[in-house]
């Protein structure tokens, strides 16, 4: 099988295996949030594909590095974390801080993504809380994730390689950090919107009076 200059078969199977994520994040989407505002669909294919990677992806990751490392894993998941310890080595010797944020997003993330997706199904009161409470904690775990290595001077990053530094390191990992702000904004309007309307009806009852 060819690949393309600079992408190894690994690589390419990899990518083929996060279409595949988005395919079944698609069509839970389609299925589940069909009368939902196009707003909210869009929010749900992310949550949908959010819980999919943390419990598919990284949930393997955990495990692998609770019972041994990465770099001594056999598998295609391990094949796939080998790939993207190129860019970032401290995934293939269970780094003690990347260990300990993954187990919080496994755990915590999928939770509460689960939650959220169904708070915005089933357009519930505590919705807007669950978002900003998720978003900050997939902030908060990509900040922990990287700034602990950039205060190092990162000699851990691999940035020499094109494919690494901007698909890997800065592509997927910027996902997590800019879906995140967007959810926060959209928090931010809504309930915005409901305390205007909370302070219209407020004035409406004082004219009344």
């Amino acid at each position: 099988m060819e690949t393309p200059p600079g992408l190894s078969l690994v690589s390419v199977l990899s990518l083929l295996g996060c279409s595949l994520q988005v395919l079944a994040a698609t069509l839970l989407t389609h299925r589940y949030g069909g009368r939902s505002s196009p707003t909210d669909r869009w929010i749900l294919l992310w949550l949908f594909y959010d819980v999919i990677v943390h419990l598919t992806l990284e949930g393997p990751f955990v495990y692998m590095s609770l019972v041994g490392t990465v770099e001594e894993s056999e598998g295609p998941l391990a094949e796939l974390w080998k790939e993207y310890g190129k860019a970032d080595t401290r995934w293939l010797v269970s780094d003690p801080t990347i260990v300990s944020v993954e187990i919080l997003t496994v755990v915590l993330d999928s939770l509460l993504g689960v939650l959220l997706i169904h708070a915005v199904l089933r357009d519930k009161y505590y919705r807007h809380f669950l978002q900003v409470t998720l978003s900050v904690c997939e902030l908060y775990g990509g900040w922990m994730t990287f700034c602990p290595e950039w205060l190092l001077g990162s000699p851990h990053l691999n940035t020499s390689n094109p494919l690494y530094l901007w698909l890997y390191l800065v592509f997927f990992n910027g996902l997590w950090v800019l879906v995140p702000i967007l959810l926060l904004v959209q928090s931010w309007l809504r309930l915005k919107g409901l305390h205007a309307v909370r302070e219209d009806a407020t004035r409406a009852d004082k004219k009344k009076l």
